[in-house]
């Protein structure tokens, strides 16, 4: 394996199925069945290709079953593996959720029946092509609140992968510092980017972020030239493996920043240096939240108008939401953002600042070590 190669770790892989062993104790659920791709990855180290299926069960005992794509993977942590063709002659099959359920089913089939099972809600349709073997025999239940409280504690070699993708990121604020001035526009920004986190991932990357403009709060890149004066707002979350990173840097186009910017730019740091100063475990997010809209209310109310962080991992937005419109709490092992931000024609047209944690038993620890200067 290349220093460039990373992987879920098999052994934390089973330490997280155990945690998942002791909710279906809770639940008195006897089998687990999931086919979100993030899911499975989370739980066996199996990550598919995007474009293909592949199904896993947990039986309480601590018995995994995987049905995966093509060719049996190595070093994934499930204990029989079931390979179903994804593709003929080349050709992708647009039916492999039911051709992986099926494989599954050959495995599963053979182990006592479930007298409860539970599935993901937003995806079991293909339960209904499992046939009794699977044990459905008292009913289901949706597993899917419970894993995304299991997800939010990330082991060590997910925070592996997180941290190649924030490294994604660094490497794109550096380009993006060498190249951005007037007559620039933010396609070719959006261009040389992807070309910088891909030089560091080494490999293809799932998704790149999604705020790409300049003066403006935020968007996909257009084919419009930045000028002098104006603000660009760079939102990346570029995915790795699987895994995202979610940082957010403002660059003055040319020029030093206005009187008004800097004013700005105070405000926000201040935010997050709060947020460093305040997060720890027990800590209500919402009432973080607030604390920063005080704060940044005082530059000018609505100013500041979007949540001022979340979760992130193997989805772009996991709890905890740093939002009024939750009541979440912080937890140890807990991976955020925090990105307040201040937006109006004056500023041309906002800035944002984000930076990634981690929470630990006393506070924070910063992911992001690289510059918000404007």
């Amino acid at each position: 394996m290349s220093p460039l190669d990373l992987t879920l770790d098999v052994q934390q892989c089973r330490d997280r199925q155990a945690r998942l062993q002791s909710v279906m104790e809770r639940m008195e659920v006897d089998r687990v069945l999931l086919l979100a791709p993030e899911n499975v990855q989370w739980l066996t180290g199996f990550r598919p290709h995007r474009l293909m299926a592949a199904a896993t069960t947990l039986d309480l005992d601590g018995t995994v079953c995987l049905s995966v794509p093509n060719a049996e993977p190595e070093g994934v942590a499930a204990d029989h593996v079931a390979v179903y063709e994804a593709q003929w002659r080349a050709t992708l099959r647009q039916e492999q959720a039911l051709a992986a359920a099926e494989a599954l089913n050959g495995l599963v089939g053979k182990r006592p029946a479930a007298r409860k099972l539970a599935a993901e809600f937003s995806l079991c349709g293909p339960l209904a092509e499992l046939g009794p073997d699977c044990g459905v025999s008292t009913g289901c239940v949706d597993i899917e609140p419970q894993l995304w409280k299991l997800r939010r504690f990330k082991h060590d070699d997910e925070l592996r992968m997180i941290m190649r993708a924030i490294e994604c990121t660094e490497s794109m604020y550096g380009a993006a510092r060498e190249m951005i001035g007037p007559g620039v526009t933010e396609l070719d920004v959006f261009n040389r980017l992807h070309a910088a986190a891909v030089d560091v991932a080494g490999e293809p990357l799932t998704a790149l972020g999604n705020d790409f403009q300049c003066n403006s709060p935020g968007g996909p890149p257009r084919c419009r030239a930045a000028q002098s004066g104006e603000l660009f707002i760079l939102d990346l979350s570029p995915v790795y493996r699987g895994y995202y990173a979610d940082n957010c840097r403002t660059i003055a186009v040319a020029g030093p920043p206005t009187d008004c910017q800097m004013d700005a730019w105070r405000r926000i740091v201040s935010v997050l240096e709060m947020v460093e100063a305040t997060v720890v475990p027990g800590m209500s997010c919402a009432e973080v939240f607030r604390r920063a809209q005080e704060e940044l209310d005082d530059y000018r109310p609505d100013a500041f108008f979007h949540h001022l962080g979340h979760g992130f991992g193997l989805f772009p937005h996991e709890a905890p939401h740093l939002n009024s419109a939750w009541n979440d709490t912080f937890e140890q092992g807990d991976v955020f953002t925090a990105e307040p931000g201040l937006y109006g024609p004056e500023l041309r047209a906002g800035i944002r600042l984000e930076q990634n944690y981690r929470v630990t038993a006393d506070g924070v620890e910063r992911l992001t070590s690289f510059p918000l200067d404007l």
